[in-house]
């Protein structure tokens, strides 16, 4: 298989698209092509069955090429991501994120802590493909070293994010999606001074990762919040760089209304740097029209953090994030962080003595919005199919100003996501269905 970057580095189906093999031409192709100022490279993994495998593969690969590996073994993507920022050097995550546990993929940090460029990523893939290889021996040859205190250290970070300020007397219920947060979030909330009253999804085993739990998931989560009478639950993912929240009454608060709350409290603090945030296609119109009426300006870029990042970067400001709950503060991590994001939202309830389910209804009014994640034999071909976008057309007159219409392939699976937003959701969701319908009859299997 030739190798091909997604939306978040190479992903697919462990020991099929995902392969040892794969994994550790990746390996030898990043430390020639990223290199390592400081001689090494660190490596984190989430919970899933084929995680140890696949960064046996990497680690075998980069230490050949003469670079030391820091394993961190099951850590957060943000923890590798901060080790990487602080340490002048590249990182890896072995992780599928969201996905379910027979997925797997490896996801790239550049030295300094950033997702790699698009000319990076040609670089490596083009790497991959060549036959060259370098061979070292003797003690030119990298090793696989530990960092036993790259987790205290990550969580004295987020401990020095709230400022000194405490979280005691709120109640807080966790899930770790039985994913990479188990190694941190508990610790974290606790030395914030929170009260944990319930944590869910906290027993990974390899095969249950975002299986009934976790931010694609919050139902548990919502019914522990209800059960232990907690003040707000967090749900992350896979590898907790992203985060959901549950209010007091068993609501989820999505990332718009997270990105809402937050934007609002930054600038009535006056700590919005440069008056605006960055958002992707996927944001619901709704936030959009919250934030003109704050008086907050807002960047649309394409899906996908790095792309949020760059955005941020490019305007000097210091909140963006996507629905889907992956929310960057540049001033304090080069990546989503969902444990950094849930202690800020435990520190913003606090200091505004309201609950979140006040805070999260008056933020914002969502507009109905229905996505269809439908299966497609030829994602690549949506950009030319004519026939579906005239039926995009079609709609998007129908609806007028009271809505919108967004078709995008995905960029780590076989799929088309087709999003609709309406005034109505009956008229959504019959608008949704007539793309999807479209959608497979085009690009499906023929």
């Amino acid at each position: 298989m030739k190798a091909h970057f997604g939306t978040d580095g190479l992903r697919g189906r462990a020991g099929d698209l995902i392969t040892p093999e794969l994994a550790q031409r990746l390996g030898r192709s990043s430390a020639r092509i990223l290199g390592a100022p400081a001689g090494r490279i660190y490596l984190g993994r989430d919970t899933r069955w084929s995680g140890t495998m696949l960064a046996a593969a990497f680690a075998s690969g980069a230490a050949a090429e003469g670079i030391d590996v820091v394993d961190l073994g099951v850590v957060p993507t943000p923890v590798v991501a901060s080790m990487a920022a602080g340490g002048g050097c590249p990182g890896a995550v072995v992780s599928a994120s969201h996905n379910p546990y027979p997925d797997n993929g490896i996801k790239l940090f550049a030295a300094g802590g950033t997702k790699l460029r698009d000319d990076q990523e040609a670089a490596i893939e083009a790497d991959m493909a060549s036959a060259g290889t370098t061979f070292l021996s003797g003690d030119r040859l990298g090793r696989v070293v530990a960092d036993p205190d790259a987790l205290a250290r990550y969580l004295d970070k987020l401990t020095d994010a709230l400022q000194g300020r405490s979280l005691s007397g709120i109640k807080v219920a966790l899930d770790t999606a039985n994913g990479a947060a188990v190694a941190t979030a508990r610790e974290a909330f606790e030395r914030a001074g929170a009260e944990l009253v319930d944590i869910v999804g906290a027993l990974p085993d390899g095969t249950n990762i975002n299986s009934g739990c976790g931010s694609s998931d919050p139902g548990e989560l919502a019914r522990s919040v209800n059960r232990a009478g907690a003040n707000l639950g967090l749900a992350f993912d896979g590898d907790a760089d992203r985060v959901v929240a549950v209010d007091d009454a068993g609501r989820v608060v999505d990332g718009d209304r997270l990105l809402a709350l937050f934007a609002t409290d930054l600038k009535a603090t006056g700590h919005l740097l440069g008056g605006g945030i960055a958002v992707t296609v996927m944001s619901n119109l709704g936030l959009h029209k919250a934030m003109a009426h704050a008086g907050i300006d807002v960047v649309t870029t394409q899906v996908g953090d790095r792309n949020i990042l760059e955005a941020l970067e490019s305007r000097g400001w210091c909140l963006g994030g996507e629905q889907s709950g992956h929310i960057i503060f540049p001033g304090l991590a080069t990546t989503g962080d969902g444990v950094l994001t849930g202690l800020l939202l435990a520190d913003l309830v606090v200091r505004s003595g309201r609950t979140l389910a006040e805070l999260g209804e008056s933020c914002m009014r969502s507009y109905p919005q229905v996505t269809l994640n439908v299966p497609v034999a030829r994602r690549d071909e949506l950009e030319g199919a004519a026939v579906i976008w005239n039926e995009v057309a079609s709609v998007e007159k129908n609806l007028g100003d009271s809505g919108r219409v967004l078709l995008r392939a995905s960029g780590t699976e076989q799929l088309v996501r087709v999003m609709v937003e309406a005034a109505d959701e009956a008229e959504a969701s019959a608008a949704a269905e007539r793309l999807a319908e479209a959608v497979s009859r085009i690009l499906g299997d023929r």
